[in-house]
């Protein structure tokens, strides 16, 4: 806290686990009273085995820096909250919101795994608060974090998977072995950026799944288990944006930093090979020049033996004038008009088989016969031209395609026509 100087802490559970617990929230009460940081607690499965919710609650509200509740009577676990972040210009908008929840601890029926869950009265408790603040908001979800002890399910999603950032020393995610719900009214709502969870104290990676990052914290506790060194992990908002910025500080200083939506990563920033613009590109003309073919082919090498049919220039890459329902192939190409110095993912969803080069370089291998699909890439360009070559077939039953990108600063989205100009 000396050092990142935070607007609010948030501890995200196994905060006092062991006796006399009372003095050691007492203990913990004090660090932000002495420091004057509001703070919150969400409970941790460890929390209640030294002393009840109600009663460490009971604690933590009379302090003066306390920022949280006890939470709605009426619906399980202590704790459940949500904290209003009013914007700087104008001190009486809600310009984000911070949901705390408990995530309960042990499920008494073994049948169904070691861990509780979110319950169905809390998730109905968060669609209700979030529907009124996007309501006030003119419509428009606020954008918002949620915070809790436990991981949800969907974090076994991203684990391993190759495109999270941070460590995965535990393996499999100690979450609840049943599903209730959290994660689909997470993205039903449309106003959750980020969950950040505690429990698995040998990880602090994040990840995005489905547009959501799935995240830890840092362990910080002397006692626990764990070879991370102890540290904090602090989050910095965008104002009024879907935007956020993270990384982990210890006494050592800051590691890398983590960009929201976009994924990346300052130390990837740092070590990329950026590709350089193509020279001497004058007053281009908007459009995708194109080939069409017609024929039988398994992947996308197989182009190059079908039928050419047709070429001409459409506004965006597009399968919607193909002549027949099957058998068919393009081939697009394309400047691409970059905005700034950065790492770029791009993707293609399709169906059947796409591979989508930048410069001549690879980027997004979505090859082969199959249904509709994602696959994504990413490369750092400089700011500029640069050529973009796809090659897409279909081969039969169902026929599909979408390109788009992210960046540092702005979400994904399709390819934008307005971007796109004709080869010289």
């Amino acid at each position: 806290m000396k050092t990142e100087h935070p607007d609010i802490a948030i501890l995200s559970g196994d905060v006092v686990t062991e006796d006399p617990a009372i003095d050691g929230w007492k203990s913990v009460i004090r660090i932000f009273d002495e420091a004057k940081v509001p703070f919150v607690v969400t409970m941790g499965n460890h929390d209640a085995e030294h002393m009840a919710k109600d009663d460490i609650y009971d604690l933590l509200l009379e302090s003066p820096y306390y920022a949280g509740a006890k939470g709605p009577e009426g619906i399980m676990g202590c704790g459940n909250c949500v904290i209003p972040v009013y914007g700087s210009r104008n001190r009486e908008k809600v310009e984000a919101l911070l949901y705390c929840m408990d995530s309960n601890d042990y499920q008494p029926d073994k049948l169904y795994g070691p861990y509780d869950w979110i319950h169905f009265d809390q998730i109905a408790w968060y669609r209700k608060q979030s529907a009124r603040f996007t309501k006030e908001n003119n419509g428009n979800p606020v954008p918002a974090l949620a915070f809790f002890h436990i991981p949800l399910l969907e974090y076994n999603e991203i684990a391993g998977d190759g495109k999270t950032f941070g460590n995965n020393r535990e393996g499999e995610v100690a979450s609840a072995n049943i599903n209730s719900g959290m994660f689909a009214s997470f993205i039903d709502m449309k106003d959750v950026m980020g969950v950040f969870a505690g429990h698995d104290h040998d990880n602090d990676y994040l990840g995005i799944n489905k547009g959501i990052v799935l995240g830890y914290g840092r362990v910080t506790g002397a006692d626990a288990y764990g070879e991370l060194t102890r540290g904090a992990r602090i989050i910095e908002l965008y104002e009024g944006k879907f935007r956020f910025d993270t990384w982990i500080t210890t006494p050592s200083g800051r590691e890398a930093t983590y960009y929201y939506p976009s994924g990346l990563n300052s130390e990837e920033e740092r070590t990329a090979d950026y590709l350089p613009a193509v020279k001497n590109v004058s007053s281009p003309k908007q459009g995708v020049a194109y080939t069409y073919y017609e024929g039988k082919c398994k992947r996308v090498a197989g182009i190059a033996s079908c039928l050419k049919v047709k070429e001409g220039v459409m506004k965006n890459i597009s399968i919607k004038e193909a002549a027949v329902a099957d058998h068919f192939a393009y081939d697009f190409h394309t400047l691409i008009q970059i905005p700034e110095k950065g790492i770029y993912r791009f993707y293609t969803f399709s169906d059947d088989g796409s591979m989508l080069y930048i410069d001549g370089k690879l980027v997004v291998d979505n090859d082969g016969g199959h249904s509709a699909r994602r696959a994504e890439g990413k490369i750092a360009l400089e700011k500029g031209f640069h050529e973009l070559h796809l090659l897409y077939f279909e081969d039969y039953m169902g026929q599909e395609l979408e390109v788009g990108f992210s960046g540092l600063d702005f979400p994904e989205v399709p390819l934008l026509d307005e971007m796109l100009f004709l080869p010289n």
